[in-house]
């Protein structure tokens, strides 16, 4: 065999080698597309969790879409409002205040509190069941507990009780949504993190109905609208809805409910004090009060009575000394 039928192709196909390499360095040089390092910043200071909660394939598309003035710089509801001030200080804005929402159950009868109409002995999803004439609760506007959100939360945040009954850890909670479209019955809904006083019921029947159905569903008798201090319940549909914005977590309605269809831990229900050393006596906290728990005069001491306070914290923000200790 002639050395030169091996050396010329090599050279050859080398030299090729060369001229395209070179061609395509020239080519991406002068076709470069030059990307803004806004976005790279914006990026970086996202959560990384490409869950598509925010509206956008992933968080790069998200940054793409900060940067060119498409959507506000809260729109990430994974990262809160921590993600929301950094990606508003890399963009030289102010980042709007906002509460982080979580994900919530609004149904509290599992299969012991809520009637079945039938064994369901289906394929273990809510949707399955939905599509099987309304799944196998009474109620239709239950949760199935089935598992359907729990299949597609990213962060195990998420659990079906011994009951069949879903129940969302909210300091796990990212906000992203996922399960709040995933339930085919529309029980999960987005509530402040910090709400501690929920309605959890979606019953649109009457009262009667809705008994022979479930212990702990609304039954419309609004006696929480009449008890609540601070009107924050209104009556809708033959339903009680909370107004968020209202509300002080006093816990009132929980204990007025008949049915336990408002949610609520009055053990951990604040009780205000007044520290003494701070108080000027003006008798702006008493005039506050929704409840009349608070004495005194001006110029006087003033008491608050634990068995009247419902750490509605109303007193605390109205004292202009800060002498109101929420305990």
């Amino acid at each position: 065999m002639n050395i030169s039928d091996i050396i010329i192709p090599v050279i050859s196909l080398g030299g090729l080698g060369l001229i395209f390499g070179g061609g395509l360095a020239l080519a991406s040089q002068k076709f470069a597309v030059e990307v803004d390092p806004l976005i790279e910043e914006v990026e970086n200071a996202l959560p990384g969790v490409n869950c598509g909660a925010c509206g956008y394939p992933g968080c790069s598309s998200f940054a793409k879409a900060v940067v060119a003035g498409e959507v506000e710089v809260d729109g990430c509801p994974v990262g809160g409002q921590s993600t929301a001030e950094a990606v508003a200080s890399i963009m030289g804005i102010e980042a709007k205040v906002g509460e982080k929402q979580v994900a919530k159950v609004i149904c509290n009868a599992d299969n012991k509190q809520a009637k079945e109409d039938f064994d369901y002995q289906g394929i273990k999803d809510c949707k399955a069941a939905s599509a099987f004439n309304g799944g196998s609760k009474s109620c239709n506007f239950g949760c199935l507990g089935l598992g359907t959100c729990v299949r597609v939360c990213p962060v195990d945040a998420i659990e079906i009780t011994e009951n069949m009954i879903a129940k969302i850890k909210p300091d796990i909670c990212i906000s992203c949504e996922k399960c709040v479209a995933a339930c085919p019955k529309n029980v999960i809904d987005m509530v402040p993190e910090s709400q501690e006083v929920v309605i959890t019921c979606k019953n649109e029947e009457k009262g009667k109905i809705v008994r022979q159905k479930c212990d702990f569903g609304c039954i419309g008798c609004q006696i929480c609208v009449k008890s609540c201090p601070f009107q924050a319940i209104d009556f809708d549909n033959n339903l009680a809805v909370i107004d968020y914005d209202k509300c002080t977590n006093c816990h009132v309605c929980v204990e007025k409910c008949p049915t336990k269809a408002i949610e609520g831990d009055i053990n951990k229900r604040k009780k205000a004090e007044i520290v003494q050393s701070k108080c000027i006596q003006c008798t702006i906290c008493k005039k506050a009060c929704p409840v009349d728990a608070i004495e005194g005069d001006v110029k006087k001491e003033h008491m608050i009575d634990p068995e009247k306070c419902i750490g509605c914290s109303v007193c605390a923000e109205k004292c202009p000394k800060d002498a109101i200790d929420m305990k």
